[in-house]
């Protein structure tokens, strides 16, 4: 199968973006894990296809690495409002995304001629337990609950931003070995749709670290939902102002809880290369 693509990153978080107006895939979850494949394919945490909408002014479906798809992506809902910009495929700086998680609007902002940053109203958080979602007695918060994993307990905050979030507070994030706990987090039997893992460190009530694991991708160097969850988790812990940076491994992002509940997002995206896949 030939197909045109385009690939992206937000702050390392990395995508293969297909114009599905052009471009035919038959089967994403497939093409997703071959031509995600770092070795023996183009590498990417995700493949993203951009489809016309009845709702919004464009359709965008994610697909993990893994193949299995997402309802939601913040880094590359960034790189998707810059791309259908920068190919021509819109004259809007603000413009209306549908997703698995509903409508999601980012807005390019420039100063001058020059992209200063791209900006996400991401939407309201949810809360409840059954949002998450998470099994047991309905709650309107799991807030700093324990989980026990493997005989050891770590104290969760759980977020939905459209996708599933568990939030781990530590004291020191160098010594979270992220690969080994992360994914038996995210595939607990208290998440009956397996669950992205925060881990975050707070600097200060304005700097937050933070690394994930992410559900269907593994390590990946930024989570724009993430930190969008992080920001939640953080306030109603009582660690952070409404407004913070959110310090990943491939750079900072931005986050804001408005007074309107919905959480904003600013950070950059960037074209890597375009080509032919064979």
């Amino acid at each position: 199968m030939n197909f045109s693509f385009s690939k992206w990153h937000g702050l390392g978080n990395d995508f293969v973006i297909v114009n599905g107006f052009t471009e035919n895939i038959d089967n994403y979850p497939q093409m997703a894990t071959q031509v995600c494949h770092r070795n023996f394919g183009v590498g990417a945490d995700g493949l993203v296809v951009i489809l016309p909408s009845e709702l919004a002014d464009f359709k965008m479906r994610i697909f993990n690495s893994d193949g299995s798809e997402a309802e939601m992506c913040g880094n590359v809902t960034r790189c998707i409002a810059r791309y259908v910009y920068d190919h021509g495929l819109t004259d809007k700086t603000k413009i209306t995304l549908e997703t698995k998680a509903g409508i999601i609007k980012p807005e390019l902002i420039f100063i001058g001629d020059k992209l200063s940053t791209i900006r996400v109203d991401m939407g309201e958080p949810h809360l409840k337990r059954s949002e998450i979602p998470m099994n047991g007695k309905e709650s309107g918060k799991v807030l700093n609950e324990v989980l026990v994993v493997e005989q050891l307990g770590y104290h969760i905050t759980c977020v939905s931003m459209g996708n599933p979030h568990c939030i781990v507070f530590v004291d020191d994030l160098k010594k979270i070995n992220v690969s080994a706990i992360g994914p038996l987090i995210e595939t607990h039997s208290v998440f009956p749709r397996k669950i992205n893992v925060e881990f975050v460190q707070v600097i200060n009530k304005q700097k937050l670290r933070m690394r994930v694991w992410e559900r269907g991708a593994g390590i990946t160097m930024a989570c724009g939902t993430g930190a969008c969850a992080t920001l939640v988790a953080a306030v109603l812990n009582g660690v952070a102002d409404r407004q913070a940076i959110v310090e990943l491994d491939g750079g900072e992002l931005s986050i804001e809880w408005g007074l309107d509940n919905h959480i904003y997002m600013s950070g950059p995206a960037t074209e890597v290369f375009r080509g032919e896949y064979l």
